[in-house]
């Protein structure tokens, strides 16, 4: 009878471990982000681009714009977003003489960059965009080589202070790929083929950039504003 009664213990101790077991892993699959991925050469919407052409920092009355178009995974945009672009931002963006336009132009050879470039449209619906932007890039050595981005973009996400239940259901819905395409198309449009390249007034400079030569740059373009 002992050993009965002790074989029904180690059964029912069993038992609960596995029932825990179970428990646990269910609540991981429900609560954990689902897999998302963001679709290339997408038919564009009129609804994608209403209201929208690019990311913009800077005041309207400034003379000089500037369009950068780049990939999240570019390394040379991530050295120019965090190296150079902190210097653009105080002597010219905040000082009324650049305003800003960023657009997204992900390289096929990238496989995370409209992912990323998905998860910074994400969080500017919650009025987040230039945190998570500078949250991607400052993390490109640790997303690039990853598995799987889209936990680290959410990570970024969370750090920036974005709600992440509407993250998360902006990244499944996959609502923003339809943006991301027509960025693409306008940059195909004015010629661009390689990240990062600038769209000043017309005219495209390709290549590694830093902030003293945009500075020239910008002091000859406010010296003849027509050119």
């Amino acid at each position: 009878m002992a050993a009965t009664q002790a074989g029904m213990k180690r059964f029912y101790t069993l038992f609960a471990v596995v029932a825990l077991v179970g428990l646990g892993a269910l609540a991981y699959l429900l609560t954990r982000p689902a897999t998302v991925s963001i679709p290339a050469n997408v038919t564009v919407q009129p609804s994608d681009t209403s209201g929208f052409a690019g990311y913009v920092q800077g005041s309207d009355t400034a003379p000089v714009e500037i369009t950068e178009y780049a990939d999240y995974q570019c390394p040379f945009c991530q050295t120019f977003a965090t190296l150079q672009m902190p210097t653009i931002e105080e002597r010219l963006i905040r000082t009324g003489r650049v305003r800003w336009r960023y657009r997204d132009f992900p390289l096929q050879q990238h496989p995370f960059a409209r992912l990323a470039a998905h998860s910074a449209a994400c969080a500017d619906e919650q009025g987040k965009y230039w945190e998570q932007h500078r949250g991607i890039y400052q993390g490109q050595p640790e997303w690039a080589g990853a598995g799987s981005a889209a936990p680290l973009f959410r990570k970024y996400a969370q750090a920036a202070g974005v709600d992440a239940a509407r993250y998360d259901a902006c990244m499944k819905s996959g609502k923003y790929a339809g943006r991301i395409q027509a960025d693409y198309n306008s940059g195909i449009a004015a010629g661009v083929s390689s990240t990062p390249t600038l769209l000043v007034r017309g005219r495209l400079y390709r290549g590694r950039f830093d902030s003293d030569a945009i500075t020239k740059l910008v002091d000859s373009l406010a010296r003849h504003p027509t050119q």
